[in-house]
């Protein structure tokens, strides 16, 4: 995804704002904060990372201060130092209202950018490219494939609907090449994924000329040996490896020769980006 369209995320910074305000609203501001205060602030990166969402940061905080001036000092997809300011703004006491909702989506979709962007640099040098799961908060994966794509990685199928790949809880009751035969009858050019854990499948899956075969939890030395078998039987298939990759590890298995490495921990697992609002 080179761009999030509002439509993926209008509903859930209207669901987030009211969450947050309930029915009685910001009580905090409302008894502190004059009603004619007039705020000037920055949002700051307190750490180096990649930043994302600022959109939807900028619309909540003109969701609560709609007079609200909004300025954008750096763009989705950009590597920030602590201390970079990424947005200037300006209006009434609804910024403060807007505060935590605005930094919420931004942290969390600049923290998947940022791990993303760790894991992409780590196989430059390589063929394989970094892509992301299903393994994405539920409502949210249109935002954190996004900030997959802002980060320098590759986005994966974007659910069931639009690429079939076959795991081992799918061989049941119907022979693999069936249901290939079958797909390609009434599908025809539906990306086609298969799974394998050894070497002896993905062989079987290879005749079967896949999109691509998923070599699942293989160490380096069983990876490197199934690439080099696999490269001689089906040269135009691609090769993906998946499971349990982690930073230490993605640079040897990206040695191997895969052309792809699929890693849940970018969506599941990623720590959220440290920034902040500071009022002037």
């Amino acid at each position: 995804m080179k761009r999030l369209p509002p439509a993926a995320w209008k509903s859930l910074l209207r669901a987030a704002l009211a969450e947050d305000l309930g029915r009685s609203g910001d009580l905090t501001t409302r008894y502190f904060v004059p009603s004619t205060a007039r705020l000037r602030g920055k949002v700051v990166a307190r750490e180096a990372g990649v930043i994302c969402g600022l959109d939807i940061a900028a619309a909540a905080f003109k969701a609560c201060a709609p007079r609200a001036r909004v300025r954008l000092l750096a763009k989705d997809g950009d590597r920030v130092k602590p201390g970079k300011a990424v947005m200037a703004v300006t209006g009434g006491r609804g910024l403060l209202t807007a505060e935590r909702t605005a930094l919420n989506f931004l942290q969390r979709l600049s923290g998947v950018a940022s791990l993303t962007r760790r894991y992409a640099d780590r196989v430059k040098g390589t063929r394989a490219r970094v892509l992301d799961t299903r393994k994405t908060l539920p409502g949210w994966r249109a935002l954190d494939k996004y900030a997959v794509a802002c980060g320098g990685g590759v986005n994966h199928r974007m659910g069931l609907y639009d690429a079939v790949m076959v795991k081992d809880n799918h061989y049941f009751g119907r022979s693999l090449a069936d249901g290939v035969a079958r797909l390609r009858r009434e599908r025809r050019g539906v990306p086609l994924i298969i799974e394998a854990d050894t070497l002896r499948q993905a062989e079987r899956a290879a005749l079967l000329r896949p999109d691509v075969i998923l070599l699942d939890n293989m160490t380096p030395r069983r990876l490197r040996a199934a690439v080099r078998r696999l490269r001689a039987l089906a040269p135009r298939v691609k090769l993906e490896v998946s499971g349990g990759v982690r930073l230490e590890t993605i640079r040897a298995l990206a040695a191997c020769g895969p052309d792809r490495i699929s890693i849940g921990r970018l969506t599941h697992s990623a720590p959220a980006l440290d920034l902040g609002l500071d009022l002037a």
